[in-house]
């Protein structure tokens, strides 16, 4: 579903600010994995999916999505192979719109506009099905403003119209992170829920190792650059956080972040 081909990306090259962000990643992704990234600030962990997205071009290498060469294509053209969350709740809905409205406009992304009305009865059914299944009570609140919700609720909506048409990738860049310890917990039993039920391919960018361990098949580490830890099933089921910080001081030469050390 994804392949990474050997990119690199440098930042104001040539200058006294230039910082090798992405030093040769290769990675492949199939279909259905559940990959965790995890690193210390500056790993490169953000610009990976940035890089994927388009928001950055690649100064050498390739990015394949779903057999498509996407390397040179423009962000707004290959938005359609994605779902994307970002960690900043107000960043994912229209505050200013009904929840109903908000899942419209996920639900009708990337296609041709036409001149029927704007929610089908159809269309409310299945909203008030899949908000029941966030267990937040939002299916009987349907066109209440998305700004009078809380982080939580909408960073849970956001997570329901990323994945409302099954995208090819899923990312999820610290999307629980500006959140309380309760509200995240339940955000990421959402997730899990959802890229399991639709069998999306997903990267989620975490800062807290427990997390990393506990979700998904897969677990990535990046340090300076580079992904310099790989391990996916049983071996990734018996890891352990001392045993994940043990192996990222094996691995590199640097060390991870205190709100890494932090988030066990």
């Amino acid at each position: 579903m994804l392949q990474i081909e050997n990119v690199y990306k440098t930042f104001n090259p040539g200058t006294i600010n230039e910082k090798k962000a992405l030093r040769g990643i290769n990675l492949t992704l199939n279909p259905g994995d559940f990959v965790t990234v995890i690193g210390g600030n500056g790993a490169g962990k953000s610009t990976l999916l940035n890089m994927i997205t388009g928001v950055y071009s690649v100064d050498s290498g390739k990015i394949i999505i779903d057999g498509v060469d996407v390397t040179k294509m423009p962000d707004y053209k290959r938005a359609k192979y994605f779902g994307r969350v970002f960690q900043d709740p107000m960043m994912g809905t229209a505050a200013d719109m009904q929840i109903e409205e908000n899942l419209a406009l996920a639900l009708r992304r990337g296609k041709k506009p036409t001149l029927r009305p704007g929610i089908t009865a159809k269309e409310r059914i299945r909203f008030k099905e899949l908000l029941s299944m966030l267990d937040l009570g939002l299916e009987d609140r349907l066109t209440s403003k998305v700004g009078l919700l809380s982080g939580g609720q909408r960073q849970a909506i956001t997570l329901l119209m990323a994945t409302l048409e099954n995208p090819k990738l899923l990312m999820l860049d610290e999307h629980t992170a500006a959140l309380d310890p309760q509200t995240a917990a339940k955000v990421l039993s959402i997730t899990d829920k959802l890229v399991t039920s639709g069998n999306i391919t997903t990267l989620m960018i975490t800062h807290n190792m427990r997390d990393a361990i506990h979700y998904g098949n897969r677990l990535i580490m990046m340090n300076n650059g580079e992904i310099v830890f790989d391990v996916s099933g049983e071996e990734k089921k018996s890891l352990t956080v001392d045993g994940l910080i043990k192996k990222f001081s094996e691995t590199s030469k640097g060390m991870l972040s205190d709100r890494t050390l932090l988030s066990d």
